[in-house]
């Protein structure tokens, strides 16, 4: 089973950067597809990227154009280039890994590990 930490986020003006990275432990990251889902306060935690271990990418309606996912396969780590940031981009961003493609989409149960999560505020 790998494991995830989160580490990157933070408090950002509206229109600003951040980039989040999630480093994993194990050796079989490369075998997983990777992702990022997000939970705002009161709703229900949502689906916002994943790659593949090829660097095929799926986002997020809500995102796309806006965030980039990527991932280094030699240092374990998948990243999330997030631009353009709005106020309802803040939520705890989790990092997580799967077994399955998500072409037809990720729901929570789909995940096989998860991250604890790291916190992004974007300020009016």
């Amino acid at each position: 089973q790998v494991q995830l930490v989160e580490s990157g986020g933070g408090l950002v003006q509206a229109g600003g950067s951040l980039r989040l990275s999630c480093a994993a432990s194990g050796r079989t990251f490369s075998t997983y597809f990777m992702g990022w889902f997000r939970q705002a306060p009161g709703k229900e935690r949502e689906f916002v990227a994943a790659i593949s271990w090829n660097s095929g990418r799926y986002y997020a309606d809500s995102v796309e154009g806006r965030f980039t996912i990527s991932r280094d396969n030699a240092l374990n780590t998948v990243y999330l280039q997030m631009n353009s940031l709005k106020p309802e981009d803040t939520a705890v961003y989790y990092c997580a890994a799967s077994r399955r493609p998500p072409t037809t989409g990720w729901g929570r149960n789909d995940i096989n590990a998860w991250g604890k999560g790291t916190l992004v505020t974007v300020s009016l």
